[in-house]
């Protein structure tokens, strides 16, 4: 695959804006949404909104790291598209009746504590670090689950929305994958030392504990909905071979570390691994929501209706 022109990309980015007003929210085809969907298809939506969420907050961290103008207005837009997709989920719910009013869908536990944890501390770590990690979790939780979705649901609005929602996908793992290789120019060691700084950071280590266990859990979820663990992985397997489809992809030491980690995520018969973070999942769902601090404000932009 060539290498991207980010110039050109941009301007086929600014050309691929679109609203949630392009679409029809009240056309036909609600009614297909099954009585047996209806309710883990609610909990899927509020889970598929929050990633999406997820996603916009490290876009606009990584914008304030881009090594350059172009890729920070890219970073800028990307920011803008999952706010985007969140809200056109939101749609879609509102649609399926799965939203009371202006209600805002509760993150489960573990995006809560991962949202809580990008706020605080995401414009503090080194574009390396989060320009890995996104696109890992675009490719593996985003790409399955918009699949799984399109393949359950016959509503022809929602196939409507996800087609736009992964024309812009698509140009977020090019990107994404483009700077991955980008960083993998230089000296190893002086990468390699580079990551082992960020290491020893202790806010990337709370950062790890919050993103570990939300894989697990989001692993299980989407296994309890009948999405077969195998499309899954498969997901997570394309960010090893697209992003060490070059020298330079394979050289990125935090490629290395985030392509071994999905490694032991998919192996469930990595007792070492996957013990301790399932007990990881487990304890977080004693924390009592009266100690988490509130939801950040930025997340107020979050609507369903079509005008935003």
């Amino acid at each position: 695959m060539a290498a991207i022109d980010l110039d050109k990309m941009l301007e086929k980015i600014k050309a691929s804006q679109w609203a949630l007003a392009d679409i029809d929210w009240d056309a036909p085809g609600a009614e297909l949404i099954t009585p047996e969907q209806w309710p883990k298809l609610k909990a899927f939506m509020a889970d598929l909104m929050w990633i999406e969420h997820v996603g916009a907050r490290g876009f606009a961290a990584m914008a304030k790291k881009a090594p350059n103008d172009t890729l920070k207005e890219i970073y800028v837009y990307f920011h803008a598209e999952e706010q985007r997709h969140a809200n056109a989920e939101m749609a879609l719910m509102k649609r399926w009746g799965m939203l009371d009013g202006d209600q805002i869908p509760e993150p489960n536990i573990n995006l809560r504590l991962v949202i809580e944890w990008l706020d605080r501390y995401s414009d503090e770590m080194p574009l390396e670090a989060l320009g890995s990690v996104i696109p890992m979790l675009e490719i593996a939780l985003d790409g399955a689950l918009c699949k799984f979705l399109l393949d359950t649901v016959a509503d022809p609005v929602c196939h409507q929305a996800f087609a736009r929602i992964n024309d812009d996908e698509s140009r977020h793992l090019g990107v994404g994958f483009h700077v991955l290789e980008m960083q993998g120019h230089g000296k190893v060691y002086r990468n390699l030392l580079k990551m082992v700084a960020t290491f020893a950071d202790p806010r990337l280590l709370l950062g790890i504990l919050s993103y570990v266990p939300l894989l697990n859990r989001m692993r299980d979820n989407i296994v309890a909905l009948g999405l077969k663990e195998e499309s899954l992985y498969a997901a997570m397997d394309k960010f090893r071979k697209i992003g060490g489809r070059t020298e330079q992809g394979r050289r990125n030491p935090w490629y290395q570390v985030i392509s071994r980690h999905g490694g032991w995520v998919t192996n469930r018969q990595n007792r070492l691994y996957h013990v301790p973070v399932d007990a990881l999942v487990r304890a977080t769902d004693f924390i009592p929501k009266r100690v988490m601090p509130p939801i950040p404000s930025w997340v107020k932009e979050l609507t369903w209706k079509p005008a935003a």
